[in-house]
């Protein structure tokens, strides 16, 4: 007998001989039933899963309220950007015009005011834009406007299936072999449809594919203050919207917003640059521009990263400009350039003579982006960088041109070494080439500048000389600075500290702008600085250490060749007056060189200016710098003559081959000077003393000089040739003064 702990043996019974079956009909029978059943609630499943996507249940009110608000601000962003390409064509034609009419000798033409018209009409809808346009694009849309949007989504919806439907059968028809890759797409298709349908699901509820809804950010309250709009508000996509597994494309697979922000992000990502949100997308005629966002570091990864991503777009060398903002320190312009950004720039506007005050603005260039720059050199110092072909001639030109058109303004050309302002020579006072007329140009101004610094108080000018075509402002060109004698350059180091104030202000010209051109650390002691095609070196000279961090790049600029123009003429700048400092790249405009001559042939028909009385009396009590003076033993010998002599203003005008003032006694005091010079050939002196050289001018010429003293002969000889000097031991005396015969022949003419 068993115990109650041993196990007990289960008995399984043996498997009948004749087990009972199903019959196969009523197997065949059942699983028809089952089938059916499952396909009749597939089909409940699909038709309202279709019913509910055809009535668009998948878009709320709120999302179709913002793809509304979106599709309105771009269609007024396309809106815009048409505008401001039509103001530019307008632009071009009207500067053209001006150009021809300038030509012809007139002053204007019936094509000229046509055109004028045309451009006011334009620039007007443009203001009207500015002021009602954003609050247009982000009013919230009214019922009727969702109505309309809901209806246009589902006849959308409905037109998409029934045009894809009749392209599937005429493919199937057309190439059978179709109907082989349909079958595993179709079965994927009913099992998607069929699944059961959830009302107010936050599953994807579209039986097709479709693009996600873009977030569409409000600009601004619309009821505060019109709803303007701030940079960088408008966000198109960020990186989290981005599909899982995407690949870069170039940007010629663009076409709209959304492909742009998607191209940048992705392009971003691939190459580990921290771009998260791009906003305020824009087509431009040369490319694309957007906002973007970093969320760590700053946009400076964009810049170091910019060559690149230039692969990546598929554009050309430089076609990546980033410009980072002030305003948000985490954000930059992007503009994707595969054209010419400046193709519809204005050209350069007719000025009539002394139609400008030197304290006026004028127009000198277009940035990128197409906005002005527009200059007031009125106590600005300036210094100018552009390797070999940067176009620093244009450069200095443009602002040239601008200045010789001021009716209170004197234009002096200083260079040592090539043309300077050749084309508007006609238009410049002074145009000084060699060493010695540049070194005396320069200390005449410079003296006058510290003249001017003690009369301003006496002429009630209070804190900064006014200009006037009476006390008339001297603007100086110096091209080629590094070329300068060493006196040049210390003459003009020590105008840039003084000048300022004095309205003698000075534009320094230079192919670099590290100490190695310049000599002195001036680059960063300027008010106005600009570069064009350089070194980097240069850049981080003239604009920072950090500057190309910042987003300057001149460096990356081409310079021009024998037959290609590149970049030649593009700038970047600072400290242009009334104009934040933004890393911004912009182009000069210049000039043919018959119209600068034409302009400066009129300027000169007009007058040029010469400088005040006031300023030329007050020179006779300022004292010369010590580096500029002789040097004399105790014995009153000459040691060490005068590097450079202070000039009368005639005697300046004379040794720079420049027109005497109109109404000059030039030509007497030049027969004084030249009897004078002939006096001493005869007697076989290099000297002589005042009150001898005027009893042997009297016995020379009598009916010229007779009667004339000491006293009348430093008098007459006072504008022309200056004072007395020291001539050391002579006549029994151990210094008398008088002249000396190399200083008066020095302002005979040629």
């Amino acid at each position: 007998m068993a115990t109650e702990t041993e196990p007990v043996e289960q008995q399984i019974p043996p498997m009948p001989t004749d087990p009972p079956t199903v019959p196969r009909k009523q197997r065949i029978d059942t699983v028809k039933l089952q089938a059916k059943a499952a396909y009749g609630e597939q089909k409940q499943n699909v038709r309202q899963r279709l019913a509910a996507w055809f009535a668009t249940v998948d878009i709320d009110d709120q999302k179709l309220a913002e793809q509304v608000v979106d599709s309105k601000r771009r269609q007024a962003q396309r809106q815009d950007d048409e505008l401001l390409r039509q103001v530019g064509r307008v632009n071009s034609r009207l500067a053209q015009a001006r150009i021809d009419a300038a030509r012809r000798g007139e002053e204007t033409s019936p094509q000229v005011e046509r055109i004028k018209g045309e451009l006011a009409a334009l620039q007007a809808r443009v203001e009207t834009r500015a002021a009602e346009g954003p609050a247009v694009a982000v009013t919230p849309p009214t019922n009727r406007e969702l109505d309309r949007a809901r209806w246009t989504k589902k006849a959308t919806r409905v037109a998409a299936v029934l045009a894809g439907g009749y392209g599937y059968l005429h493919g199937i028809a057309v190439e059978p072999a179709l109907l082989l890759l349909s079958i595993p797409a179709g079965g994927f298709g009913w099992w998607f449809l069929s699944r059961p349908h959830v009302e107010d699901s936050t599953e994807a509820g579209a039986p097709f594919p479709q693009a996600p809804a873009l977030p569409a950010t409000f600009l601004a309250d619309p009821t505060q203050a019109g709803g303007a709009m701030s940079v960088g508000s408008h966000v198109v996509m960020n990186v989290e919207q981005l599909a899982e597994g995407a690949k870069p494309f170039p940007l010629r697979n663009v076409s709209t917003p959304q492909q742009l922000a998607e191209c940048v992000l992705l392009a971003a990502r691939a190459e580990g640059v921290p771009i998260v949100e791009v906003a305020d997308v824009q087509r431009q005629p040369w490319g694309w521009q957007c906002v973007v966002r970093v969320d760590e570091g700053t946009p400076e990864a964009i810049i170091a990263k910019s060559g690149d991503l230039e692969t990546k777009f598929d554009l050309p060398t430089n076609g990546v400009r980033p410009q980072p903002l002030r305003a948000r320190r985490a954000c930059a312009i992007l503009r994707l350039v595969d054209g010419d950004p400046f193709a519809t720039a204005p050209g350069l506007p007719y000025r009539a003579p002394k139609s400008l005050s030197i304290t006026d603005r004028f127009r000198i260039g277009t940035s990128v982006g197409g906005n002005p720059l527009e200059v007031s050199l009125a106590g600005v110092m300036g210094l100018w960088v552009a390797a070999s072909g940067g176009g620093k001639t244009g450069i200095l030109q443009a602002l040239a041109e601008g200045v010789t058109a001021c009716r209170d303004n004197i234009t002096i050309d200083c260079d040592p070494h090539g043309d300077g302002l050749e084309d508007l020579g006609d238009a410049v006072r002074i145009t000084a080439r060699s060493n010695e007329q540049i070194e005396a140009v320069l200390l005449f101004f410079l003296v006058m500048s510290k003249a001017r610094a003690r009369l301003r108080a006496k002429l009630g000018m209070g804190k900064k000389w006014k200009p006037s075509a009476t006390h008339p402002a001297v603007t100086i060109f110096i091209d080629e600075f590094p070329k300068l004698s060493d006196l040049a350059k210390l003459l003009a180091f020590d105008l840039l500290l003084v000048g300022r104030k004095e309205l003698i202000e000075v534009q320094y010209a230079s192919q670099g702008g590290t100490t190695r051109y310049l000599g002195e650390n001036i680059a960063q002691m300027m008010a106005l600085k600009a570069v064009g095609p350089c070194k980097v070196g240069d850049t981080r000279a003239v604009f920072g250490d950090d500057s190309v961090r910042e987003g300057y790049l001149p460096h990356k600029l081409s310079p021009a060749t024998d037959t290609d123009p590149k970049d030649a003429g593009h700038i970047f700048i600072q400290g242009v007056p009334g104009m934040a400092d933004e890393p911004i790249e912009y182009a000069i405009h210049e000039a043919p060189s018959d119209v600068l001559r034409k302009l400066a042939a009129e300027r000169a028909d007009a007058g040029l200016l010469d400088p005040d009385q006031d300023s030329l009396d007050g020179m006779r009590g300022v004292d010369l710098p010590e580096y500029v003076e002789a040097e004399f033993d105790k014995n009153g010998d000459l040691k060490k003559p005068a590097p450079v002599s202070l000039l009368t203003w005639e005697q300046l005008l004379r040794l720079c081959d420049a027109e005497p003032p109109a109404g000059s006694d030039a030509d007497e005091i030049m027969e004084l000077i030249s009897d004078a010079v002939a006096v001493m050939d005869k007697r076989g002196v290099d000297r002589m003393r005042t009150e001898v050289l005027a009893v042997a001018l009297a016995e020379h010429a009598p009916n010229a000089h007779g009667g004339m003293d000491g006293e009348a002969l430093k008098s007459a000889l006072a504008e022309t040739v200056g004072k007395p000097v020291q001539l050391g031991a002579w006549d029994g005396m151990s210094n008398p003064r008088g002249y000396k015969r190399d200083d008066l022949a020095v302002h005979l003419r040629p």
